[in-house]
């Protein structure tokens, strides 16, 4: 092998070796986060926004550990049931986030579920209402075409 096919092997070798180190770190900084560090840092950015009283924030905290993780564990068995259908995803997320913003109004004065509302939630709120109509309205339809009935138009 001659200087010039060494030096480049080395080279090569060394980029390697260096990049090892990168990769690794970049994998442990997309590690998705755990349900209680996304709770605490929910409970948090809403403790700052709504100026919460730290009882409200332990309940905030407590409720978002426990949906969180109902969540995640409800969201595997589709995975590992293999489904596919994206909608079924999208209802399992609207229905516990349907289930943290009740329990939400229950513990936020009128004023912090206000600023709730305006931080973005009344959006949230409407977007899951919209796709919740959008599935009945499709689910009504397939029953109507099972059951052999026509729906009139506009109706």
């Amino acid at each position: 092998m001659n200087f010039f096919a060494k030096r480049l092997t080395f080279s090569a070798v060394l980029s390697i070796l260096l990049l090892i180190p990168a990769f690794s770190y970049a994998q442990e900084q997309q590690k998705e986060p755990t349900p209680e560090e996304m709770a605490a840092k929910e409970a948090d950015r809403l403790a700052e926004l709504l100026n919460l009283d730290p009882g409200q924030v332990f309940y905030v905290d407590s409720t978002l550990q426990h949906d969180y993780a109902a969540w995640k564990e409800e969201v595997m068995k589709l995975q590992k049931s293999r489904v596919e259908n994206y909608d079924m995803y999208n209802a399992t997320r609207d229905k516990w986030m349907q289930q943290i913003d009740d329990t939400y109004r229950r513990i936020f004065t009128d004023e912090q579920w206000a600023a709730y509302l305006k931080s973005g939630a009344a959006k949230s709120q409407k977007a899951r209402e919209k796709r919740k109509a959008k599935v009945e309205k499709s689910n009504g339809m397939s029953h109507d075409a099972a059951a052999g009935k026509k729906k009139p138009a506009g109706k």
